[in-house]
C-alpha cells in the first residue's frame, strides 16, 4: 500500500464491495469475470489492501449494479460511521 492512501478508506471501499457482492450473490470470481477483472484483483479490494484506478471503480459499479456514485457515497458514509466510532472507542 503506498503511503498516501489512507487505510481507513480503503477499509471501508473493501467492505462496501464485500457487502454489495454477498448482497448479489456472487462470487469473487464471478465479479471479476462480470467486470473483466482479475479475482486477485478483487481480493486485494476487499482486503483493503489497493485501489481501484477511476476505470476499475466504474467496471466495478457496473458489475455490482450500481452507479459509480452510489459506491463512493455509501463508502463515505461507511468511513464517517467508522471514524465516529473510533472517536467514541477512544474517549
Amino acid at each position: 500500500m503506498r503511503a498516501h492512501q489512507d487505510p481507513d478508506l480503503l477499509r471501508a471501499f473493501a467492505a462496501e464491495v464485500r457487502a454489495r457482492r454477498d448482497a448479489a450473490h456472487l462470487s469473487q470470481e464471478a465479479l471479476a469475470f462480470q467486470c473483466g477483472l482479475n479475482r486477485t484483483f478483487i481480493a486485494k479490494l476487499e482486503l483493503g489492501q489497493t485501489s481501484p484506478s477511476l476505470t476499475t471503480l466504474f467496471r466495478l459499479a457496473e458489475g455490482l449494479e450500481a452507479s459509480p456514485g452510489e459506491l463512493v457515497d455509501a463508502t463515505a458514509l461507511r468511513l464517517r460511521k467508522e471514524r465516529a466510532a473510533s472517536r467514541r472507542r477512544a474517549a
